[in-house]
């Protein structure tokens, strides 16, 4: 009998090697040649999920939106966006400027075939999705969770810290925190700081000719990014909901999930 079982432990074990070994990366390749890492879920009503600086599409998991989204009958759509995980990590300025990251987002949806969809970013994932929906008539409902008003400005102080600080200046403090962070992990710290030379901003004119829904998700002690009263001034409509937590699992928490499914339906 322990022979027997030993066995079928064996056969199965092969079998789901030979499964993991043989199930294919996704990749799109975007307008200038990068390649991104993808992955679709589901087969409902499309909603693709923007993850924040230094994370990657895996990052969506570790919390309770990926899996509930899921389990209401949603589509979902993650990647690593460039620079990230197991996309692309060019080194030039160009690949980064004028709302690359975005433009990726929406060649995906693309070449997926993809008419309508939803879009929900945290954290600098929220910076982007804040481009898509300027620029994206085919998103009709947008999540932005962890952000204030601060992105807004192009020459936001902590954008330019970062972008120093990833560059080897160590006099600014306000970014210490995130900069252990980078150093304790092996991130492309090049492609990093590309990301944060070229994050777009998105002006106040431009979102105030928003005329689709968007919901602000705010931790309950969370001020990373600024004032997310101010922002919701800016957007015509927009609704605010704070959650509890702070930037870094505010997130991942069943009240965020809980407040997203809510409003996507």
């Amino acid at each position: 009998m322990k022979k027997f079982a030993l066995v079928i432990a064996i056969v199965l074990s092969v079998v789901t090697l030979t499964f993991a070994q043989s199930t294919p990366e996704t990749y799109y390749i975007s307008f200038d040649g990068t390649k991104i890492y993808y992955e679709v879920q589901g087969s409902g009503y499309p909603v693709v999920l923007v993850h924040g600086f230094t994370n990657n599409s895996q990052s969506w998991k570790r919390g309770k939106l990926y899996q509930e989204l899921l389990n209401h009958g949603y589509k979902v759509i993650i990647m690593d966006l460039r620079g990230n995980g197991r996309s692309g990590k060019p080194h030039t300025d160009a690949a980064y400027s004028n709302g690359a990251e975005a433009k990726d987002v929406m060649g995906l949806v693309s070449s997926l075939g993809i008419k309508r969809y939803a879009v929900v970013g945290y954290s600098r994932g929220s910076i982007i999705t804040s481009r898509i929906m300027v620029l994206d008539k085919r998103v009709n409902k947008a999540v932005m969770g962890g952000m204030g008003a601060n992105y807004t400005n192009p020459n936001w102080p902590r954008r330019i810290h970062a972008y120093e600080a990833l560059m080897g200046d160590t006099t600014h403090h306000d970014v210490d925190e995130m900069m252990g962070w980078i150093h304790r992990n092996n991130f492309d710290n090049t492609a990093l700081a590309y990301q944060q030379k070229h994050q777009p901003s998105t002006s106040a004119a431009e979102l105030g000719k928003l005329r689709i829904p968007v919901l602000l998700i705010d931790g309950t002690e969370d001020d990373t990014n600024g004032d997310v009263t101010i922002l919701q001034k800016m957007i015509p409509g927009s609704k605010l909901i704070n959650v509890p937590g702070n930037h870094d699992n505010a997130g991942n928490s069943i009240q965020f999930s809980t407040a997203v499914l809510n409003f996507l339906k």
